[in-house]
């Protein structure tokens, strides 16, 4: 952030309540501004499209779209987009999916409000920021031998269907065609698929479904 500019910042949590604290907290910081609130992930990734936020705070569990399918789409369209996930959840299976889709901080709805500040000023400036028991869980699971680490989770008949359509490149769009489901849909199976899996992203979704032969690049 260059010397001088306010951070501006996008909230995205489904309960008024929270969206309420944030806005009063921010408010206080000169340094900081609002520019927009979300109630589900949709309305998230929609506001992070058009406002170009410096810090977008994602909750994880949300309506319509959860947090970490709209962290993927928001990263899919804007590689440098600055997510600082705020969540009540502490769980490996939404720490690990959310760090490696991208977000550059982790922080529980517990912390301090100085803590939250220094990580949405952290987050702004490019750097990482976990709060203390998501960093534990990080460096631990970064220095378990690889072959201990939990196996990927078997994925449904529908989301191994998903799978092979990513693989072949095919868009959120094109799959709900061709699978007579909705958009929507297609976006939680992609979201699940890389929790599951321990993935970041669709490019790396569709090297694992190719590397374990479970999709051609062209349909056969």
């Amino acid at each position: 952030m260059p010397d001088g500019e306010r951070i501006r910042i996008i909230i995205a949590d489904d309960h008024a309540i929270v969206r309420e604290g944030l806005r009063a907290l921010i408010e206080t910081e000169p340094d900081m501004e609002l520019v927009g609130e979300a109630a589900d992930g949709y309305e998230a990734v929609r506001l992070q499209q058009a406002l170009r936020p410096d810090v977008t705070l994602l909750d994880l569990v949300m309506p319509r779209m959860d947090g970490l399918a709209a962290l993927v789409e928001i990263r899919e369209a804007d590689p440098d987009a600055h997510i600082l996930v705020l969540t009540s959840f502490a769980e490996d299976d939404r720490v690990f999916p959310a760090i490696m889709a991208g977000a550059l901080g982790y922080l529980l709805k517990d912390a301090a409000p100085q803590e939250l500040l220094k990580a949405i000023r952290d987050v702004a400036c490019g750097d990482v920021s976990l709060h203390p028991a998501i960093a534990r869980r990080v460096i631990k699971e970064l220095n378990r031998p690889h072959e201990s680490r939990p196996a990927a989770e078997p994925l449904t008949e529908r989301e191994s269907q998903v799978l092979i359509l990513v693989a072949q490149g095919l868009s959120n769009q094109e799959i709900a065609g061709k699978l007579v489901i909705s958009e929507r849909t297609v976006r939680t199976h992609v979201s699940n698929i890389l929790g599951k899996l321990h993935l970041a992203n669709r490019t790396q979704a569709a090297r694992f479904a190719l590397r374990e032969g479970l999709a051609k690049l062209e349909d056969e």
